[in-house]
């Protein structure tokens, strides 16, 4: 099997990073992770990356031409596939259009609800019994992307934001697999 190299952007704790790594390793996963790229130089995700020896990025949004950064590096590291995994930026059209179709994203809710930030709060406000996972498409519009896949659980009344975020974490731990797998058996197919 040949390996899509694949770049994994984070802002935080890199957990989804961490089990896409380790996934990474598998011989039937269709992904090499090449290139971590954060853009927040205190994320704890970073040491992921040096711990598995792969190149990671800190890049500073506030300049302006990280993006062009970004891009360059993506094409330096031949990039097919760009997973964004709790990234907390919003991608520019030009950046969309440069990668067109092949950037994902996972979000903390069961899509189209509860799209953006605060999602646990907004969930248990609205008294849902059912929450979850899901990967998409990245487009324009925020969480907005066609769904990959969806993962679900229901909510006990005890639940809180705490557990709530465990609980999904959980979920997208088997979900974001799960979607890389689909896009390549629905490209080799």
């Amino acid at each position: 099997m040949v390996k899509k190299n694949t770049c994994i952007f984070i802002s935080g704790k890199g957990s989804n990073l961490k089990n896409l790594i380790k996934k990474s390793r598998e011989y039937n996963f269709p992904i090499n992770i090449k290139l971590v790229i954060c853009n927040n130089k205190e994320a704890e995700g970073v040491m992921y990356a040096k711990k598995n020896s792969i190149p990671f990025l800190i890049i500073n949004t506030n300049s302006r031409s990280f993006e062009n950064k970004i891009i360059y590096n993506l094409k330096k590291h031949n990039i097919y596939l760009i997973c964004l995994a709790g990234y907390m930026k919003i991608m520019s059209k030009r950046f969309l259009f440069e990668f067109r179709k092949k950037v994902i994203n996972i979000h903390p809710s069961l899509l189209p609800k509860y799209k953006g930030l605060n999602t646990f709060g907004r969930i248990l406000k609205s008294n849902e019994i059912k929450s979850g996972c899901t990967v998409h498409y990245v487009n324009e519009k925020l969480d907005s992307g066609k769904i990959i896949t969806q993962k679900s659980f229901f909510i006990s009344k005890q639940d809180n934001e705490y557990d709530l975020r465990i609980k999904t974490q959980k979920l997208e731990y088997l979900a974001y697999p799960e979607a890389i797998i689909k896009i390549f058996k629905n490209i080799n197919t």
